[in-house]
């Protein structure tokens, strides 16, 4: 890809950041570092084997960075599927927590809310005032990656991760880089579930075909249906999917794949809201794929 065209598409990308409920971040001194990820725990993992929520600090590239987590006791002995939850644009961790709730529908895996950066929007908040995350590879220095990265391997260190069960879920400009993720790190991955977002990158990086559940609002003013039905079709035609689909639960589509990566549409007469039901088709639709 060129460089002029890395940047329209870029430009292009931020218009379709989300916006959600803002979210305060604490502050705190960054820890030594190793090659710009965190080595020394400010909060030990085992505590938040738990039914509440621990907080995990790095420091990724001289930057502090924080995730609320949820683990389940037998995760320091046994694997335990793990799910990345991203939250939109405004939003953070604590809210993502208790909009999206997974924790309390699937407490035998280990789930993650990362909490974003501020970051800048073309639609909402120009002047970046608050968090979200990095709408291309390069974008922010690929700062969120790197924070998936470092998160990854934390986990993987101090806790039991089944490697074949890990999955990422995100609404608005979560779901942006859920999407990303997908793009960048799909051999991860065993499914994803975006939220009222688009991803035009997801069709020059080709990736990996991987089940997808997207959840889309007919009347969004944000990340325009419109858009959404070009990502849907894209991720139908990367999975292999049948263009005839069947139910699947609640007024859910299923496209089933010849490439085992079926794609799931929750199509809803709504705006950009999280839909309501979204968290427990979302644990559904995660524990039915597997690597």
């Amino acid at each position: 890809m060129t460089k002029p065209f890395r940047h329209l598409l870029s430009a292009f990308l931020l218009l379709w950041a989300g916006t959600a409920l803002a979210a305060t971040k604490e502050p705190g001194e960054p820890n030594p570092t190793v090659d710009g990820i965190d080595r020394m725990a400010l909060v030990s993992l085992p505590r938040a084997v738990t039914k509440d929520p621990a907080e995990l600090k790095l420091t990724v590239d001289g930057v502090e960075r924080t995730a609320l987590f949820y683990a389940p006791a037998t995760a320091t002995k046994n694997p335990a599927p793990l799910v990345f939850a991203f939250h939109g644009h405004g939003g953070g961790a604590r809210q993502a927590a208790r909009s999206f709730g997974l924790h309390e529908r699937w407490p035998e895996a280990i789930v993650v809310y990362p909490q974003g950066l501020n970051t800048a929007g073309k639609i909402t908040d120009p002047e970046g005032k608050l968090p979200g995350w990095q709408m291309t590879p390069e974008d922010q220095g690929g700062r969120d990656l790197k924070f998936f990265d470092a998160l990854l391997a934390r986990l993987k260190t101090d806790l039991k991760v089944d490697e074949k069960r890990i999955y990422a879920t995100g609404h608005s400009n979560g779901g942006a880089f859920t999407y990303q993720l997908w793009a960048e790190r799909g051999k991860l991955f065993a499914a994803f579930a975006p939220s009222a977002a688009a991803y035009v990158g997801i069709r020059l990086a080709n990736p990996p075909p991987k089940p997808v559940l997207h959840f889309a609002g007919e009347n969004d003013p944000l990340v325009k249906y419109a858009w959404q039905t070009v990502m849907i079709e894209a991720v139908k035609k990367i999975n292999g999917c049948d263009p005839k689909g069947e139910p699947w639960e609640t007024k859910a589509t299923l496209f089933p794949s010849a490439k085992n990566a079926p794609t799931v549409t929750f199509v809803y007469p709504g705006g950009h809201e999280y839909h309501k039901d979204a968290p427990e088709l979302i644990v559904k639709f995660f524990k039915a794929h597997s690597l």
